[in-house]
Order: structure tokens, then C-alpha cells, then sequence
């Protein structure tokens, strides 16, 4: 009897799973707390030669208005060197730039890193074969694997 329930539950999470990807949004666990992976994080894009625009504090300001929200910050980064060339193939993808991470707990206490595909931004911008995607796909990705790594 617990087989057919067990199926179920792995259908459900690789269809919430699909829905993560499906809306461009890549997310991985951290083991650290919320602060420390954006700290974390930030100081990654920085050694990286990144440059830090804003950090944002929504929980903060949720407080401010007598409101909680559990952690979550934002962190809006980049540099003309990653941008410049995506936005040569589609300059309307300019909207989405410079790029951005958001690192959350959930409400079972999980804390998540997250950032937008590039290849999904592509995509939306009908620039779906421009040679920029790769090189901010494996950058994106290796910053948010190393904030996150144990």
C-alpha cells in the first residue's frame, strides 16, 4: 500500500520540480543560514570582479511596515562585461539586468538560493541561440554552487 503512495509523492515532486524550471527560476539548497549565504554569496561575486548594485532586505522591509516575511534578500549584480554581450543579441533582455540572486528560508526552515536561467531569459527575449548564454549560465551557476557548498 505504500508503494502507490510513495509513486505519487516522487510524481509531485518532479512536477513541482518541472514548475521551478518551467518558470526560469533555478534554485538550490544551502545548509547555511539565509544571511550567511548571501553574505557569502556577495563576497563570491565581488572577489569575482562583479559589481554590487543593491542588497535588499525584504524581511526588513516587511518589518517596517509592521508586517514578518521569514528571510529574504536580494542582491542585484553584474558587470558590463557579461551584460553587454547579451543584451547585443537582444537589447529589450536589458530589462532583466543586471542579474539578480534571492536567498530565502521556507517555511519548513529550508534556505534556498535562486536566480533566473539565462538561457530562460534568452528565450523570452527571442534570443534563444545568443553565444552570451553559456558563459553567464556557467558563472551563475558556479557562484551559486560554491555559496551553497558544505
Amino acid at each position: 500500500m505504500k508503494l502507490p503512495h510513495l509513486l505519487f509523492a516522487s510524481l509531485l515532486i518532479a512536477l513541482s520540480t518541472f514548475a521551478q524550471a518551467a518558470d526560469g527560476v533555478i534554485a538550490v539548497k544551502s545548509p547555511r543560514s539565509a544571511k550567511e549565504t548571501m553574505n557569502l554569496f556577495e563576497e563570491l561575486a565581488k572577489q569575482n570582479g562583479l559589481n554590487v548594485f543593491a542588497r535588499i532586505d525584504h524581511a526588513a522591509g516587511a518589518a517596517k511596515i509592521g508586517k514578518s516575511l521569514r528571510p529574504t534578500e536580494l542582491l542585484i549584480f553584474g558587470n558590463p562585461q557579461g551584460g553587454t554581450p547579451f543584451m547585443e543579441c537582444a537589447q529589450s533582455v536589458g530589462i532583466d539586468l543586471p542579474l539578480k540572486v534571492l536567498v530565502w528560508e521556507d517555511a519548513s526552515g529550508q534556505v534556498w538560493l535562486g536566480y533566473n536561467d539565462p538561457a530562460f531569459l534568452a528565450q523570452r527575449h527571442g534570443a534563444a541561440q545568443c553565444p552570451a548564454v553559456g558563459g553567464l549560465s556557467k558563472a551563475l551557476s558556479g557562484l551559486a554552487g560554491e555559496a551553497v557548498a558544505r
